[in-house]
């Protein structure tokens, strides 16, 4: 299979009556019906199939650019980690009815059916290819007549009334909130809101899951779900924390180890989140699963009392609880406020290139732009001279005399060719074309990198954009005062006080910068 059209001709031979099909699928059920599948092709596909192998997966993820897989939210689960998933539920329950809200191509519903023959199965699938090779899998396991699928958005699904037990399971999307529609952030923010819990726009795809998932349950249904891992301690996340103590029953949260490749070509780490509907008593297993090997069918863990849920902010510190603290110790954030550098909107448009040399000296300013500023840079930024520059016009023009407002009205005309007034950033300042950079902080860190922070004084008082944060003091500190505590930060902040991601990325959002436990000022300088 070297092609879709291919992949799509070999799903249409496995399936053979294609009668039941959506619209979706047969807009492109036609576009390929001129292609053959020969006997002995056919065969082998049915021959792998059946011996557990996904041959029809593997050639979409193969075929289908990682990019556009990444923009669907199509990451396919190892089967290391189906397994295991579906030895928790077959210990939990045995349920009649199985869910799986972004199918693919079958990966869980066919491990649920061997698992549980007499359940009946429910794949959920927006992509119309994934949705014939997920026909194909069941067709060729001879579990048509027990299977509906279902071509539409999860978010829109009903289901109907079922006595048993009905298990939801599987990997939902991850799709991050800039791609989601306002009339879904909407939807997201008012179903939260019936629960009592306020909910952001910020949150991705996956999340919204969680909440269909808990709409369409009743008490006594259980599922587990495997996704990224950052909404164990984002702000964003916050609802879905509370929607586990209150509403869904969270039972065990399993968080995997950055080393560990649940999603093979992403740089994001994994928890499997398991939950019962309707459970608000008993603790929460956790555990650090540190390879696929060790799951262990999701058995192990230690258990923690639910209140601690609900009085912890950030769960990752539960699930790897960190150093004790000193006494004598403080809080960065007593010291400093820390906020993320400036988000241009169009970086090749407001950092300063060959288009920019005519416009005023003045709008043209010295900024951090890369994180490798900061790291070159080390403990002190003295010279702002090999930064680039940020084109940063005041929204109002009338400051400016004749000759330089018609260089700034030449390079605007030019930015809007770009599209620079139509990004989402640009659409929600005064004025589209005023970055409106921050004042410059006396300290800027680098907040994602493969190694610790790069906390670095800044004594050129450069600006910086959304590549590093700025750390400004709530109280008047000295030179002195600062640049011990750069050298203090630099030699002490490790990335276990982070989140790291698949392949070692360790990212400080502003609120954990301020976490960072550091010694009293006086004992620093004494």
């Amino acid at each position: 299979m070297q092609t879709e059209s291919m992949l799509i001709a070999m799903s249409c031979a496995l399936i053979g009556d294609l009668g039941s099909i959506s619209d979706a699928e047969r807009t492109l059920v036609e576009a390929s019906q001129h292609l053959t599948i020969t006997p002995s092709e056919l065969a082998a596909a049915r021959k792998a199939i059946l011996a557990g192998g996904d041959p029809l997966g593997e050639a979409f993820l193969r075929l289908r650019s990682s990019l556009q897989r990444r923009s669907d939210g199509a990451v396919y689960t190892p089967a290391a980690i189906v397994e295991s998933m579906m030895s928790w539920l077959s210990s939990q329950a045995t349920p009649g009815r199985i869910v799986d809200p972004g199918a693919g191509s079958g990966r869980f519903i066919l491990a649920a059916g061997k698992r549980f023959p007499d359940a009946e199965l429910v794949g959920v699938e927006m992509d119309a290819l994934a949705a014939l090779m997920l026909r194909a899998n069941l067709q060729v396991h001879g579990w048509s007549r027990r299977a509906t699928v279902r071509v539409e958005d999860y978010r829109n699904v009903t289901l109907p009334a079922f006595e048993g037990t009905t298990a939801f399971i599987g990997n939902p999307p991850y799709v991050r909130h800039h791609d989601i529609g306002e009339a879904w952030k909407n939807w997201y923010a008012a179903r939260f809101a019936e629960f009592g819990i306020k909910a952001s726009g910020l949150a991705g795809l996956h999340l919204h899951f969680f909440l269909q998932t808990r709409l369409l349950a009743k008490e006594g249904d259980l599922g587990a779900f495997i996704t990224s891992s950052e909404w164990l301690d984002v702000n964003y996340g916050s609802a879905l924390r509370r929607l586990l103590i209150d509403e869904l029953g969270g039972l065990a949260l399993h968080v995997l180890a950055p080393t560990v490749q649940a999603f093979p070509g992403t740089a994001s780490t994994a928890a499997i989140t398991c939950f019962r509907v309707g459970e608000t008593q008993a603790p929460m297993r956790v555990r650090a699963v540190p390879s696929l090997a060790s799951l262990n069918g999701l058995s192990k863990g230690q258990d923690v009392a639910r209140d601690r849920f609900l009085n912890e902010k950030r769960w990752s510190i539960i699930v790897r609880p960190t150093t004790t603290h000193q006494s004598g110790e403080i809080e960065l954030g007593e010291l400093f406020r820390v906020h993320r550098g400036q988000v241009t909107g169009a970086n090749n448009i407001w950092i300063a290139g060959k288009t920019a040399e005519k416009l005023p000296e003045s709008i043209k300013i010295a900024t951090v732009t890369k994180a490798k500023d900061l790291i070159e840079a080390g403990d002190q930024l003295g010279c702002a001279k090999a930064l680039r520059r940020v084109i940063d016009i005041p929204a109002d023009l009338e400051r400016f005399d004749q000759q330089d407002q018609h260089q700034i009205n030449a390079f605007l005309a030019w930015a809007r060719t770009q599209g620079a007034d139509q990004s989402y950033t640009a659409q929600h300042r005064k004025a589209w074309w005023s970055v409106g950079l921050k004042d410059p902080a006396p300290i800027l860190c680098t907040y994602m990198a493969r190694r610790a922070p790069q906390f670095t004084l800044n004594t050129c008082g450069a600006r910086h954009i959304n590549i590093a944060h700025g750390l400004y003091p709530r109280q008047q500190l000295s030179s002195v005062d600062l640049a011990t505590l750069v050298a203090w930060l630099n030699k002490n902040v490790s990335t276990d006080s982070g989140r790291t991601y698949s392949g070692g990325l360790t990212k400080f959002e502003p609120k954990e910068i301020e976490r960072l436990r550091i010694p009293q000022l006086g004992t620093l300088t004494a």
